[in-house]
């Protein structure tokens, strides 16, 4: 029987306050092929079941300087595997947009980032790419990037705001367990 023909095993997303999702995750290296060619096609499966355009190793649990995004509508499907990402020019005007996150599901707030960014990363087969991206794309790229440093979107708002989306986080998840009781 084909492997192809298996389906993908998904993988579970880490919800906060989850320590992993606080911690700088390490650059991929040569050794790490295998595994990341490996966990590509499970991130981009859990991501699009979720569902969500974007989604960073750390929130699966793996540390490594990894992420994979896709804004397309489900007909067509562009997903970027995005290998020791790396911002190296952004613009000085910014965009404000509504962000929200699968690791704090169900919390949404403005974010206000660069609005287009230029990105450096390595593919699948270890081939350098660079891309520029603006509107949703680089809101995407950005937000996932601060995933791989530590960084969640609630660290761009005023702490009373962050506040008042972790508590309600904290309600909402204690909610959903006593349901599913």
């Amino acid at each position: 029987m084909s492997d192809e023909l298996l389906p993908i095993e998904l993988l579970p997303i880490l919800i906060v306050p989850d320590a992993k999702l606080r911690q700088k995750c390490r650059a991929v290296g040569p050794g790490d092929a295998d595994m990341v060619r490996a966990l590509a096609p499970r991130m981009l499966a859990t991501m699009y079941k979720a569902p969500g355009i974007g989604l960073a190793a750390p929130q699966v649990g793996q540390l490594l300087r990894m992420a994979v995004v896709d804004i397309q509508k489900e007909d067509q499907r562009e997903p970027l595997v995005l290998v020791n990402p790396e911002i190296v020019a952004e613009s000085a005007d910014t965009f404000t947009r509504e962000e929200g996150c699968l690791s704090l599901p169900g919390q949404y707030a403005d974010v206000t980032r660069p609005a287009r960014v230029k990105l450096r990363y390595l593919d699948l087969e270890g081939t350098k790419r660079e891309i520029e991206a603006d509107g949703l794309l680089s809101t995407c790229i950005q937000h996932e990037l601060d995933h791989l440093d530590g960084v969640l979107f609630v660290d761009h708002l005023s702490a009373l705001k962050r506040n008042m989306l972790l508590r309600k986080l904290a309600k909402d998840m204690k909610l959903r367990q006593r349901e599913a009781m």
